[in-house]
Parts: structure tokens; sequence; C-alpha cells
């Protein structure tokens, strides 16, 4: 086992788009079924009673979903992907203490410290020189230095702002519109701002050709 491997790494394996999109959303698609429906599968399989309310039950379903998700991703490609083993790894210690207590508190934290969590590390691997967002991305495009520079600045103060919405929302809302909001708001929110970053890449793309970028 490994984790990732160097993005212009020639003996890497890619998943499919729609397989790596399962293996990061499923987890979350759990967690919502789970919160929305958790009266009728507790009805249906009394032992998850000990587990407590359906916030509870949808805890242990989304740890179990990580665990399965990550699992999936090693045995395909043979290493572990930074960004949902980080993540994956602070939903289990923060679930486990949800379940543990008997407190939602910590599971509405998990975004807001890993988000945070990522913008630190893209924001300080810029002051030692490093752009990682290519690690992040898995390589999905290949962009002049300066290019990933400017993207990586950009995503990790959007990391932070990700952290800051998702404290406004499960402190001035219920538990399940924090729910939804964290499956059906965020992704919308992720995607206009990757949209916006289309105008940068394509500045900064590096021709396979010539290996120069793009001015447009």
């Amino acid at each position: 086992m490994e984790l990732e491997k160097d993005p212009n790494d020639p003996d890497r394996k890619e998943l499919s788009p729609i397989l790596k999109l399962v293996l990061e959303m499923g987890p979350l698609g759990v967690f919502f079924l789970f919160n929305a429906r958790g009266d009728q599968f507790i009805e249906a399989f009394p032992v998850l009673q000990a587990l407590g309310e359906p916030i509870f039950v949808a805890t242990a379903a989304f740890m179990v979903a990580i665990l399965v998700s990550l699992t999936v991703s090693l045995v395909l490609t043979g290493r572990l992907p930074i960004m949902p083993l980080v993540s994956g790894a602070v939903v289990l210690v923060f679930g486990a203490l949800t379940l543990w207590l008997q407190d939602d508190l910590f599971i509405k934290l998990k975004p807001t410290i890993v988000n945070c969590l990522f913008g630190t590390v893209l924001l300080v691997g810029l002051l030692f020189g490093k752009s990682l967002l290519g690690y992040v991305f898995e390589s999905a495009f290949k962009l002049t230095d300066e290019g990933w520079r400017l993207l990586t600045k950009r995503w990790g103060l959007f990391f932070f702002v990700l952290a800051a919405v998702n404290e406004i929302v499960w402190r001035n809302f219920s538990t399940d519109f924090w729910v939804n909001f964290k499956v059906f708001g965020m992704m919308p929110i992720t995607l206009i701002f990757t949209l916006f970053q289309l105008p940068l890449i394509n500045r900064h793309t590096v021709s396979e050709d010539s290996g120069e970028s793009r001015n447009v």
C-alpha cells in the first residue's frame, strides 16, 4: 500500500471519472439517506436502536461507507488518494466521538476542521514554494508553475470560506437542514467556484506538444 503517486508518474493508475465521483460522493449520499430515513431503518433493524437518534445512525453508516470507499480505491489503484484519506480519517475520529458521547457536535465540526486543514496545508505549502494542488486533483490537467501557484492560493482560501459557511449553517439551523446543506449545498458551491477557475486554467495550461502555456 502507498499514498498518492507523483501527479506525473507514468505508472499512476487512474479511476474512471464516474467511479471516482461515486466513491467520493457515495458516503455523503449514505449519510443523507440514513439521516432522512433513520426511523425507518431503526424500525426495520432494531439493533440500530443502540446507536440512538437518526443522526447517530447516519454517522455510523457514514463511517462504514468511508471505509468501503477507501478500500475500493486501494484495491483498484493500489494507493490511497490523499484528500479522501485525510477527510476519511477525520470522519472516523469525529464520528467515533459523536457516537461515544452521543453528541452530534463532533460530526458537524468535521467539515470545518477538514477544510481548515486543507486550506492550511495548501497555503503553507506555497510559503515553502510547493504547489500541492496537483496531488489533490490527481493531475486532472497540466499547468505552468505560476498556474499551479495561483490555483493553489485560490483553493487554499476557498477551503477557509467553506469552513466558515459550515460554521454558520450548523450554528444557526437545524441538524436536518445542516445535513441537507452538506449534501446538496456544498457541492454546488464548490462546482461554481471550480467553473470560475477555468479562465485561469486555460491561460496556464501546458501544451503537450510544445510544453508551453497558452495565453488566451
